[in-house]
């Protein structure tokens, strides 16, 4: 992997905004084999569209001790989408297969136990919606 870099560098012409251990060759990213997250081809293709316009705002992080994709699984395949050769990659240290694959099921699951204040977040998109931005880069839409 990439030597050790600030964040404000470009990855293929993203801006990566993002804190990382190094930018990496996609091709020296490798997905987990046994990652029970699925990713529907709509999900990717909107996560493309929001890393080109908006940039790298966070790594796929990388096991050192399996070399596989521990969170970011989906930013991964947008990557591939996009066609990039670098990706920002933040490398973790697990100290056994158990402990890596708590946090890969950990990352998948915490995010989909919280709720979303409906109230807020109508007023939030309310505010936005002025014309001035792609609102499908939020990742709603009328019918969400």
């Amino acid at each position: 992997m990439a030597k050790a870099f600030h964040p404000g560098v470009l990855a293929d012409g993203i801006p990566v905004h993002c804190a990382c251990t190094c930018l990496a060759s996609i091709d020296e990213v490798q997905p987990r084999p046994n990652n029970p997250k699925l990713h529907p081809d709509s999900q990717i293709r909107l996560l493309a569209k929001v890393i080109k316009a908006n940039g790298w705002r966070s790594p796929i992080t990388v096991s050192t001790r399996s070399q596989f994709i521990t969170k970011g699984h989906a930013r991964y395949l947008a990557a591939k989408l996009l066609g990039v050769k670098r990706v920002p990659v933040d490398l973790q240290s697990y100290a056994s297969e158990r402990q890596e694959l708590e946090d890969v099921l950990a990352d998948n699951r915490l995010a989909e136990l919280g709720e979303m204040d409906l109230g807020v977040l109508k007023d939030i998109l309310g505010e936005m919606d002025d014309g001035s931005i792609d609102m499908e880069l939020t990742g709603f839409d009328e019918k969400s």
